[in-house]
């Protein structure tokens, strides 16, 4: 039986398979948005068996085997981790046509020198040869991200975070570099009571400030900011519904949030000026620092409640959300660029149907010696697979500059993820290989290997201006 997958993976003519292997295939990966662990680094985890490595917060393969009806106890559960990794074993099969059977057997290859297709029969003999890997110094975290090639990694951090580990990690002299990211998420859950009296208490620790104003709600985000400018943070990210531009005075503001401290009620349209607000203010002190502030939106999170209140949030309970943002957006947009506030932006959508929306409305916002200073951003979550990668290449080609592109990233909590800007670039290669098959680009060597390189890493380096 041939190897799958094989050399020439998605890679369907020569030219593909050219810029594949002479251009894309070794050069680094910045990996600018992602939930990797850093306490894991920092200790340099050596994880007891595959399915500790594999399935712990993998909530794509969670969802997958639930699908396949696999029992919760073999998931999420406490089952033997032997009877979990053939659980998901047998699921494997049934995951034909969907990116986690290339994934799968990329990271087995990659990682692991397997070539054997995973199944409930080959379960075991995979489990024991995997395990036995993991137990060698050679494969322990930090090792498993030099093996990959990885030059930067961007965690998600909330804003109330010491960074510890962050701190130990930039003092070993890890060739890695492992930046924190600003996620301050819970601060505008203003609609959730408890979550965001919890989040304020922490805030207010953590910047040694008490917040009973908004002028000092704000006070504390900008404390907080710096911190993680001197540990090395130059993004912030954001995970909403959809945007939040409602006309605001700072009066107001203060008025809600002290309503909220209360714990008095607040109307809809009061929630939505908090958040209309803060993410203003939150703009202008990113764009002081010049960091690069990431949206993403659209996700309905925490769908089935039983499940919520079973095993709680990112654990293989969202979907596609179907909102609609595009004057929020434009305002939130519009009202930081007026004000010389708009800092670098990318721009996330869940949704394909908005996929020309977003990368239209990123060029109506440009500057003067700053290349694709908004961006929309790379297919992302139930988007990051063949087609949707594809449509996403070619609504950004249609719409914008594809060869200011910022490039891919894993957005995974997995250390077994990092083969995804392997299936990405050969998609991409394939893409452009195919257009060059086909007369749509020219022949030209020095041209196009420079669009792949742009793309696939010099982009990201020059648009985030990490020390490298």
């Amino acid at each position: 039986m041939k190897i799958f997958p094989d050399d020439n993976f998605l890679l369907n003519n020569a030219r593909a398979e050219a810029l594949y292997h002479n251009i894309a295939r070794n050069l680094p990966i910045i990996d600018y948005h992602c939930h990797l662990s850093a306490e894991d680094i920092a200790d340099d985890r050596q994880f007891e068996n595959l399915t500790d490595i594999w399935l712990e917060g993998d909530h794509y393969k969670w969802r997958a085997m639930r699908a396949n009806g696999v029992d919760e106890k073999y998931i999420t559960g406490d089952a033997d981790p032997v009877l979990k990794f053939k659980k998901w074993a047998e699921t494997v099969p049934f995951t034909l046509r969907n990116p986690l059977y290339h994934w799968t057997h990329l990271e087995l290859k990659r990682y692991f020198g397997i070539e054997k297709l995973l199944n409930g029969d080959s379960a075991h003999e995979i489990y024991d040869h995997c395990t036995e890997k993991l137990g060698t110094k050679d494969f322990s975290v930090r090792n498993l991200l030099l093996k990959m090639n990885v030059e930067v990694i961007c965690t998600t951090d909330d804003p109330s975070d010491s960074l510890e580990f962050h701190k130990r990690i930039a003092t070993d002299n890890f060739n890695v570099q492992v930046l924190p990211s600003f996620r301050p998420d819970k601060i505008l859950s203003i609609d959730d009571s408890p979550l965001f009296d919890s989040q304020i208490q922490k805030l207010s620790a953590a910047a040694d400030i008490a917040i009973d104003t908004f002028p000092k709600l704000l006070e504390a985000l900008e404390r907080r900011i710096n911190f993680f400018h001197r540990m090395g943070g130059r993004l912030a990210d954001h995970g909403l519904t959809h945007f939040y531009g409602k006309v605001f005075t700072d009066t107001q503001m203060d008025i809600i949030f002290k309503k909220a401290l209360q714990k008095k009620g607040l109307s809809s349209d009061e929630e939505h000026i908090y958040k209309s607000g803060l993410l203003y203010h939150l703009g202008v002190m990113y764009h002081e620092k010049g960091w690069v502030q990431q949206f993403h939106i659209g996700a309905i999170r925490n769908n089935n409640s039983r499940m919520f209140d079973m095993l709680g949030s990112d654990t293989g309970f969202d979907s596609i959300g179907s909102f609609e943002s595009g004057v929020e957006m434009s305002k939130f947009l519009n009202r930081l660029d007026q004000a010389g506030k708009l800092s670098k932006t990318i721009l996330y959508n869940i949704n394909p149907k908005d996929n020309a929306f977003f990368a239209t409305m990123a060029g109506n916002f440009t500057e003067e010696g700053v290349p694709g200073k908004v961006q929309f951003g790379a297919a992302w979550w139930f988007l990051d697979q063949k087609e949707g990668i594809e449509r996403h290449l070619n609504d950004l080609s249609n719409y914008g500059l594809l060869n200011r592109f910022a490039g891919m990233l894993t957005d995974s909590r997995s250390f077994m993820s990092f083969p995804r800007h392997e299936y990405f670039r050969r998609i991409f290669c394939n893409l452009i290989g195919s257009d060059m098959e086909l007369g749509l680009l020219p022949d030209d060597n020095d041209l196009i290997s420079e669009l792949i390189k742009n793309v696939c890493y010099k982009n990201a380096r020059s648009y985030f201006k990490f020390n490298l």
